[in-house]
């Protein structure tokens, strides 16, 4: 038994509407990971910049690795050079690790 089967769509009616278009800019404006996903990144870098406190670590979740740079610090102010590198690598790995959340989401 052999046949021909026709399958025809019927074209969806759309309604275009200025919400929804700004919706689809916005979406295709931050990646589709809504505003705070855009914007996480540049939130722990600025909390980031507070000294002595790694609190964009403790924004990511890595409380072990805020933790134990804390306690390295404290040998490392006494020297002028190990303390700022560690301090601008942990505002760079913060950054970095937001960044590695929102990809992974």
């Amino acid at each position: 038994m052999e046949g021909e089967y026709v399958v025809s769509l019927q074209p969806e009616k759309t309604k275009v509407n200025p919400i929804g278009v700004l919706r689809v800019i916005w979406h295709e404006m931050s990646g589709g990971i809504g505003p705070w996903g855009a914007f996480r990144p540049i939130f722990s870098i600025l909390i980031s910049l507070i000294p002595f406190l790694y609190l964009g670590q403790h924004f990511n979740r890595e409380h072990n690795k805020a933790f134990s740079w804390s306690l390295i610090q404290l040998p490392l102010i006494l020297s002028i050079i190990l303390w700022p590198l560690l301090y601008i690598w942990s505002i760079i790995d913060s950054w970095w690790t937001s960044n590695k959340i929102i990809a992974s989401k």
